[in-house]
């Protein structure tokens, strides 16, 4: 018994690794394959997320976050959320001090850093997670049908990935209770 206990535990090592390697930016921040590389006009990354029935979900970090890094390194790279976010989710990624300029669901245009004090994001990273329409003269913080500020372990991620791509919201299920009736054991792959 001893020895399937180990062999389980060397095999749950080898499915994630412990600190992914993934590339950095000349801005200091990740940057895993799946982002998308865009002119950052919203209205048309949520059109283009749509014509991939995909999510539209942005990304606001900064150079140095210790809390970026964690799930670049240890909770993305795990291999169900690797698939989740490849599979079904459109990726922007923002910098919290950025002077890109972001085009908002409104036709408001600001750079990055601003776009973030606009929306209220004060925590990095801050995952934003937009319906597949957006009502008319709504912003990006008023739309979205969910924010995820900070960094996360893999079942809590996982959990919320799944919630918003199956649309678990709209059923009116609080993700406090989906996450306690569906995500109790921990994930390793």
């Amino acid at each position: 018994m001893f020895r399937s206990a180990l062999a389980l535990i060397a095999t749950l090592a080898l499915a994630v690794p412990a600190h992914a390697v993934v590339p950095m930016g000349d801005d200091g921040l990740h940057k895993p394959d799946w982002l998308q590389n865009t002119f950052l006009d919203l209205r048309d990354d949520l059109a283009e997320a749509n014509a991939q029935h995909k999510r539209l979900m942005i990304i606001v970090e900064q150079r140095g976050c210790i809390y970026c890094k964690k799930m670049h390194e240890e909770v993305f790279p795990t291999p169900a959320i690797d698939k989740i976010i490849r599979d079904s989710y459109f990726v922007d990624q923002l910098n919290l001090w950025g002077d890109r300029q972001v085009t908002d669901f409104d036709g408001k245009v600001l750079a990055e850093k601003d776009m973030a004090q606009r929306w209220n994001v004060v925590f990095t990273p801050t995952m934003i997670f937009l319906p597949e329409e957006v009502p008319a003269g709504k912003t990006a913080a008023q739309a979205a049908v969910m924010a995820m500020p900070g960094a996360f372990g893999t079942n809590t991620t996982l959990a919320m990935f799944t919630y918003i791509r199956d649309h678990v919201y709209a059923q009116h299920i609080q993700f406090q209770k989906y996450f306690a009736d569906n995500f109790q054991m921990d994930i390793k792959n």
